[in-house]
């Protein structure tokens, strides 16, 4: 019996890392791609939604596929908040450096509980809140080295980005009957369907590009998303968590290969104080819910 637990929970462990491995890849396509935001948005969400719900179906048959068209109002919040997400943060890669978004993204633990304490009257441990400062002073640190009115406009989408995400994280938390994956493949279609006015007349890509945007909705949301809902299942979520927050280090690095995008010295200092934050908050809970357990 330990060995087969043991052997669920390495699964469970590579899993996680290849989901934030896929999630980190965002910028890479991003980079690669000269269409406007629209465009890859509407590609990205087509290509990804057929994905997820090809998962959907094979994982859940039918129910899944109800799932998808018969959602719940919080179901549609979910998805709303998904595709706002997903709007904001293409646009937000395309205007400032991968590194700036890349430490805002991380504060998203810290905004959802201060979410969930506002809504749900979730109580905030001591280390979370100075957790939380430590992050805030990151993102003020990383802000400061901004550059231009572009620079500014990205990090503003990177925040609300942020911020929809951690509200999303709340609702879902709220309703743990959600089905993430129903959520999820309707908010890359509600994204789609926004976006393909913007992106009209400019739809049509190239056969290059095509590819690569089938990559980026297949690779970078879909496979992403399956990865983690399957690896998150056989190990501790705050084990998750904390490899999740692979992603953060990662999509700057992936830039700086592919593109010599390096990043700036106050981005490095920033993100450094907002992962230290980020895995120092995750540790101690875990190290409190060890000493809790029997």
């Amino acid at each position: 019996m330990t060995v087969d637990v043991d052997r669920q929970h390495r699964t469970g462990i590579v899993l996680v890392v290849a989901a934030a491995v896929a999630w980190s890849t965002a910028p890479f396509f991003t980079r690669l791609l000269h269409q406007d935001s629209w465009t890859i948005l509407f590609w990205r969400g087509v290509f990804a939604s057929i994905f997820i719900t090809s998962v959907l179906a094979v994982t859940e048959g039918r129910k899944g596929l109800r799932n998808l068209v018969a959602m719940r109002p919080h179901g549609w919040l979910v998805a709303g908040l998904s595709a706002f997400g997903m709007m904001t943060f293409i646009p937000s890669l395309q205007l400032t450096s991968v590194a700036n978004v890349a430490v805002i993204v991380a504060v998203q633990p810290f905004a959802a509980a201060a979410i969930a304490w506002i809504w749900l009257r979730e109580k905030v441990a001591l280390r979370t809140l100075l957790a939380s400062l430590l992050a805030f002073a990151g993102i003020v640190i990383t802000v400061s080295g901004a550059t231009g009115a572009a620079d500014y406009r990205g990090i503003g989408l990177a925040v609300a980005m942020m911020l929809a995400i951690s509200l999303m994280t709340v609702v879902i938390r709220r309703h743990r009957e959600t089905s993430m994956l129903s959520a999820v493949a309707m908010s890359n279609l509600i994204s789609s369907l926004t976006c393909l006015p913007f992106a009209y007349g400019h739809v049509l890509v190239s056969q290059a590009d095509l590819v690569t945007l089938a990559l980026f909705g297949f690779c970078q949301v879909g496979m992403g998303l399956t990865l983690f809902t399957l690896g998150s299942r056989l190990m501790p979520s705050g084990q998750a968590s904390l490899i999740a927050t692979l992603e953060t280090p990662l999509m700057p690095f992936w830039v700086w290969l592919a593109f010599h995008e390096v990043p700036s010295g106050r981005a490095l200092i920033g993100g450094a104080l907002v992962m230290g934050a980020v895995i120092a908050d995750i540790v101690a809970d875990r190290r409190v819910q060890a000493v809790a357990a029997p």
